[in-house]
């Protein structure tokens, strides 16, 4: 092999990280305000916002597998047209969907809006089907792209092909997130609007783009049926050494889902609406991106046991700088205390995935039985469709009743007065993380006493 072929890729390949970056634009410009948008746009409480957000976020997890079965069958080309084309639809519905509730007097998405109350206003549940299309479209996307990374590529080259792949996921992500701010600042709520339409701007820009440019040599895959995928998951199910270990690491990405779940309107009625969310969520990205190398060769002569629980250990301490913020008079560094202390909290946040993320995929691959690792991978992200629903539930009880939106109350007084203690919201989890950390520990000791057992049963020879 010459020395630069492992930078050579078919035109497919660049092609499909191409639209991966309109995607995740499209995606994360939208979901870092999604429970904004429910409540602000649409009219939804927090609980309501919180339920649907976390029911969005968690069919994306937990469809894709089904949806790349499909794919493999119908060919990649068709079914990145048909993903790029239900986006499309979905991010502009979101964006027009409103003008029908404002013309009904159901919401004012001007610098004020009003709650009418979910009796008053049915009419608001018809965002579910255009959610249901972002569903649909994004599982997709989400099995299609890397499926195309692992035909486009050889063996010399995939680990090469993979890194450009995961550098356009953050590209995308930190752009589409970037992008949201300038947008509520020079239109205030309306803004939330226009994101939609940005994130519609994007997808429509990936379906051109695959329209005339997608060509691959590889047009169906061996792929496993639906029936095979099914029987898979049933398998994973009853492996009870990776359901404890999912249920553990949900309590992580629990916590970690709070950055799109209660961070936003956290800060935005605390530390005011000049703040920006949005950049401070783009923390995480950039402290995953700086350290992740460091961490994963500091920690490769540890167990990857050893390398999540140490991760665990530092999300409590994440939470408790989150809920210091609300705790401490005046400005740090020219910031709102509140601001301020979310963004070292995130930054621990994601610190502490250095440490988890990589090494629970590969530890939930060696579980795996023989020439299954794929068809198990597939289903490794099932602590993220748990942690989107629980935690996201949480979300809106918590925001409901520690710091609730301020323009229900008749003046700023009785808001501040309702919101007095609205950093117990993360104390709660400070505990969730603390359980997860404990029970890993746990888990680490029971799974070794486990594996010595084994080691002492010499079989039977005749």
């Amino acid at each position: 092999m010459k020395k630069n072929d492992s930078l050579k890729f078919p035109r497919a390949f660049w092609v499909a990280n191409t639209v991966e970056l309109f995607e995740r634009a499209a995606y994360y410009g939208v979901f870092i305000v999604i429970t904004l948008y429910l409540s602000r746009i649409i009219g939804f409480g927090d609980i309501e916002a919180a339920a649907i957000a976390g029911i969005f976020q968690a069919l994306l997890y937990l469809l894709p597998t089904f949806a790349g079965a499909y794919a493999d069958k119908i060919g990649f080309r068709k079914s990145l047209m048909i993903a790029f084309g239900l986006l499309t639809l979905g991010y502009a519905g979101m964006g027009i969907l409103p003008t029908f509730f404002e013309s009904a007097g159901l919401v004012d998405y001007g610098e004020a809006t009003i709650f009418q109350g979910l009796d008053t206003a049915s009419q608001r549940y018809a965002i579910i089907p255009v959610l249901a299309l972002i569903v649909l479209g994004g599982s997709f996307i989400k099995s299609v792209i890397t499926g195309t990374v692992a035909k486009e590529t050889t063996v010399e080259n995939r680990a090469r092909g993979y890194s450009i792949f995961y550098a356009m996921v953050n590209i995308g992500a930190f752009s589409g997130k970037t992008v949201v701010e300038p947008l509520r600042e020079m239109m205030g709520n309306t803004g939330l609007i226009w994101i939609s339409y940005f994130s519609a701007a994007m997808t429509l820009a990936g379906l051109v783009v695959v329209y005339f440019m997608y060509k691959s040599a590889h047009h169906h895959g061996e792929g496993k049926t639906i029936r095979e995928i099914f029987d898979g998951m049933i398998k994973v199910l009853s492996n009870t050494r990776l359901i404890v270990l999912i249920v553990i690491i949900t309590g992580f990405w629990l916590v970690q889902n709070q950055m799109y779940a209660t961070m936003p309107k956290y800060v935005l009625r605390l530390a005011g609406e000049s703040s920006t969310p949005s950049w401070y969520a783009n923390v995480n990205p950039l402290v995953v991106f700086l350290t992740v190398g460091l961490v994963t060769h500091f920690m490769r002569k540890r167990s990857a046991l050893f390398s999540m629980t140490v991760g665990m250990i530092i999300m409590p301490l994440s939470a408790l700088f989150m809920s210091s913020g609300n705790m401490i008079a005046g400005n740090i560094a020219g910031m709102h205390p509140v601001a301020f202390m979310m963004v070292i909290g995130i930054a621990f946040q994601g610190f502490a995935e250095t440490f988890i993320s990589p090494r629970f995929l590969e530890y939930f691959s060696l579980q795996a039985p023989k020439g299954e690792e794929g068809m198990y991978l597939g289903f490794s992200h099932l602590h993220s469709f748990l942690s989107s629903i629980f935690g996201f539930l949480m979300s809106g009880f918590l925001l409901d009743r520690y710091c609730p939106e301020p323009r229900l109350f008749p003046t700023q007084e009785a808001w501040e007065a309702a919101s007095v203690n609205a950093h117990y919201i993360w104390f709660y989890f400070i505990g969730v993380s603390l359980l997860s950390a404990f029970a890993l520990i746990i888990y680490g000791r029971v799974v070794r006493r486990l594996d010595k057992k084994k080691e002492l049963i010499v079989p039977d020879v005749k």
